[in-house]
């Protein structure tokens, strides 16, 4: 994962555009206090992160996605490693990786809707550099 990719944005918590500022303000995820807190612009190029009321509205989709593939994953854990384990088990344990990962899904649906409409530009960072 180099530099420039979308990937490389999105699971580093860095701006769309340069790829140098930081999205969110505080890297840890699980501080519930503090976990949604996002700088207005990037500390670095100015990019806007929010370039109009309810942006992050369409963030609930990737948001979903994310849980769907969570709760897939957990069913096809269950089902392999523990065969007999009644529904109620599947419940607990789909209900129990969402709410212990909705840090995580909430970040990373906000980085991937950004992504979707902001281009990585080299020469920002080169002229932020200047």
């Amino acid at each position: 994962m180099k530099k420039g990719s979308k990937l490389y944005s999105i699971l580093n918590n860095k701006c769309p555009r340069c790829q140098e500022g930081s999205f969110f303000i505080y890297e840890n995820a699980y501080n519930l206090k503090t976990f949604t807190k996002m700088h207005k612009s990037c500390p670095v190029c100015g990019q806007n992160y929010e370039p109009e009321p309810g942006y992050y509205y369409g963030a609930m989709y990737v948001s979903y996605a994310l849980n769907v593939a969570i709760l897939v994953a957990v069913w096809v854990a269950t089902a392999v490693l523990f065969e007999d384990m009644g529904s109620w088990w599947f419940v607990f344990w789909a209900g129990l990786a969402g709410i212990t990962l909705a840090p995580l899904t909430f970040r990373l649906a906000r980085l991937t809707w950004i992504n979707f409409f902001v281009k990585y530009r080299k020469s920002t960072v080169e002229a932020a550099a200047k």
